[in-house]
């Protein structure tokens, strides 16, 4: 397959995805084609099983993934074994979220002197860039009767862990499934929420950077007792978070999508359009 070739991307896919922004962002990055090789010969998949939906959304906005230590030597190698002779790709799912969230081929092998500080927890070493393909929530019941051959317990793919190979014939089955599968939901869905958390966080962190020195010398009555960034912001617009990144990861994985509750604030939370920046 020449992945060089364009595609059509004529139908994101994603049924009841009744927000035209939604269908215009699938559209403008490629996701989701409708014409896309289900059957590579030489194609090999790994599942990525990622600690949080908001590292997810990293990937998408930069293009790129990394992975624990072994994740990383195991993917650079099979890179390194076989991305002349086919596409290497990820398969990714969200912990506890109950579902696949869409599928990404390796572009690069693993930079192991390059790492970023875009993730949720800056504890992952090693970078190699990605293309997303598809990204489109699949749950797992519609995956769970394919079964892993190459694991001793003979698991169902559900039930992998992260960088576990599929074997050719079962990674072809997912791919079909992808590919074919009507979503109702997607994380484009709430990647609008992420950009502006990510916002809100990063404001958040200036404002306390300066303000903590005057603070301190202060006088108590001089004291603000303004709340915080966010909490203003969320009662400002009477929308409260689904979930608490820092003090709830089981809430968070719940993976429950926002952009419904949002849509009272199309301004503040409506899709925008994706733009690739340096993750490094």
């Amino acid at each position: 397959m020449n992945m060089t070739k364009p595609m059509p991307f004529m139908n994101p896919g994603l049924i009841g995805a009744n927000n035209q922004s939604i269908q215009e962002l699938a559209l403008q990055k490629g996701y989701n084609p409708t014409h896309f090789d289900t059957s590579p010969p030489s194609a090999r998949f790994f599942v990525i099983k990622s600690y949080t939906e908001e590292d997810v959304h990293k990937s998408l906005k930069y293009e790129i993934w990394a992975s624990t230590d072994l994740g990383n030597k195991r993917l650079d190698r099979a890179f390194h074994e076989s991305h002349e002779s086919g596409p290497i790709y990820l398969l990714f799912s969200v912990n506890a979220s109950g579902h696949f969230c869409g599928m990404a081929e390796m572009l690069t092998a693993v930079d192991y002197n390059t790492s970023s500080k875009v993730w949720a927890q800056d504890k992952w070493k090693g970078i190699f860039k990605v293309r997303w393909v598809f990204v489109k929530d699949i749950p797992n019941n519609a995956l769970r009767h394919i079964k892993l051959t190459n694991t001793p317990e003979n698991k169902p793919i559900t039930s992998s862990r992260d960088t576990q190979e599929v074997p050719h014939d079962k990674g072809i089955q997912v791919l079909h499934i992808m590919s074919t599968y009507q979503s109702r939901t997607t994380l484009l869905q709430d990647y609008a929420w992420y950009e502006h958390n990510e916002s809100q966080k990063s404001q958040n962190q200036q404002a306390v950077t300066e303000t903590s020195a005057p603070a301190a010398n202060a006088e108590p009555s001089q004291q603000s007792s303004s709340p915080p960034a966010s909490t203003a912001a969320a009662a400002a617009s009477g929308r409260q978070p689904r979930h608490n990144v820092q003090n709830n990861q089981n809430i968070q994985n719940q993976n429950i999508r926002r952009f419904t509750q949002a849509n009272a604030h199309p301004a503040q939370y409506a899709p925008v359009p994706v733009q690739v920046a340096s993750g490094i």
